[in-house]
């Protein structure tokens, strides 16, 4: 592994902050990332793609202005499972950041279908992905785009110091997504002062099934208590 100098390890420390303190949902997660990432390593056009592998569909979140036409994105689409990061993170497992260049020569890459009809036409050379959620058939990952310099052993080397956190960060950004209906409508009480007996009543519930699903929202939030919970539901 490259060595990394105090410099990059307080970098990496100020871009989790400003990422953490200010990301309350998937939208506002993606926007400061793909703003702050370029900072750390530079990048001419940075997303954060969440893929579903069984279809192929794609939620690709850049910064405004940057937004690629329909033509590139049909483009991409047509290329989808062939793509070498798609496979590398997707469908072999991989955990670690990688770039284009460690799946295949650049030469042999750029007589690839996928580099003709869609890397061309967007002017770029090189790309490399960071994987932050891997599971369920779904590939989360922020992609890093540039021509001409392919990207150093260092700078992949930052993104992986980067890797566990960002995931962490993105599984709390998106927790509220994963509460059932009666989770969310068992929060939703809670944020009006209302106790587990007065949740019960209202829901036609006991006391302990109300507890149980707090229990069940307080794992998937990340937080051990009822003021932490409805703090974290507020700020998303």
């Amino acid at each position: 592994m490259p060595s990394l100098t105090e410099r990059d390890f307080r970098a990496a420390l100020d871009l989790l902050g400003a990422i953490g303190e200010a990301s309350g949902d998937k939208a506002a997660f993606a926007r400061l990332g793909v703003e702050r990432l370029p900072s750390l390593v530079a990048s001419e056009f940075t997303t954060l793609s969440v893929c579903d592998l069984a279809s192929g569909r794609r939620e690709v979140y850049g910064l405004p202005g940057a937004s690629l036409s329909a033509d590139e994105r049909a483009a991409f689409d047509r290329h989808f499972k062939q793509h070498p990061l798609v496979r590398f993170h997707g469908y072999e497992d991989g955990r670690v950041t990688q770039r284009i260049s460690d799946c295949l020569p650049l030469a042999r890459f750029r007589e690839s279908a996928l580099y003709n009809d869609y890397y061309r036409r967007i002017r770029i050379d090189h790309a490399m992905a960071l994987p932050i959620f891997v599971r369920d058939g779904l590939l989360v990952s922020f992609v890093l785009n540039r021509s001409r310099r392919d990207f150093s052993d260092r700078e992949r080397a930052l993104l992986d110091l980067l890797q566990p956190h960002l995931a962490r960060l993105y599984r709390r950004a998106t927790a509220l997504n994963r509460l059932t209906a009666r989770e969310s409508e068992v929060l939703n009480w809670i944020a009006q002062g209302k106790s587990d007996a007065q949740i019960g009543a209202i829901l036609g519930v006991s006391a302990r099934t109300v507890q149980k699903h707090l229990q069940s929202v307080y794992a998937k939030l990340g937080v051990e208590n009822r003021t932490a919970a409805v703090m974290r539901a507020r700020r998303a």
